[in-house]
This record gives structure tokens, C-alpha cells and sequence, in this order.
């Protein structure tokens, strides 16, 4: 018989997964999940906004890595807002439950 080695998914554009990584995520609070994914996407826009002024500057010409960085930043941010709608989502449903 054929044996599964099962692996966990990681995020779209992330590295690899990694399964220490994973484990201590799983540990982790929300808030502090979320402080993390802000993080990145904070560092990303500002990352794709430092290629953005090279790029016009002149101080580079690879339009592609300027391209692919506004990519990853955008959707990190729609991705980021969708979790603050479906939060604030679920904190309404709350506040409209019963007692």
C-alpha cells in the first residue's frame, strides 16, 4: 500500500510551510495573529511603494518585481479587509444574540 504524507497549506505567497512555524501560530492569540498579518501587509505596500519610486526615479528598470510587489501588496490588503469586515460581521451577530 501507498502511504499519504499530508502537509499543511500554507498562505498564498508565503514561503513554504513550515510545521514549527505552524505549531506556534496555533499557540498564538488572535491578536497577535493579526498583528503579525498587519505587519506584513504594512511591510509589503511599503516595500511595493519603495519599488514604485525607484522604478520612476529611474534608479531601476525591472517593471516586473514592481508589478509582482504591487500584486502580493494588494492582495494582502483586500485580504486584510475582508478579515475586518467578516470580525466586525461576527461582532454584530453577537451583540444581536439573546441572553
Amino acid at each position: 500500500m501507498n502511504t499519504i504524507n499530508m502537509q499543511p497549506v500554507g498562505i498564498a505567497g508565503s514561503s513554504s510551510p513550515n510545521p514549527a512555524k505552524t505549531a506556534s501560530a496555533a499557540g498564538a492569540g488572535f491578536s497577535e495573529i493579526m498583528s503579525r498579518s498587519l505587519a506584513e501587509a504594512n511591510s509589503q505596500s511599503l516595500e511595493a511603494d519603495q519599488l514604485v519610486k525607484g522604478l520612476a526615479a529611474g534608479e531601476h528598470a525591472n517593471i516586473h518585481e514592481t508589478m509582482i510587489a504591487m500584486g502580493k501588496a494588494g492582495i494582502s490588503f483586500r485580504m486584510v479587509t475582508r478579515v475586518q469586515q467578516k470580525v466586525i460581521e461576527a461582532y454584530r451577530e453577537i451583540m444581536r444574540m439573546q441572553i
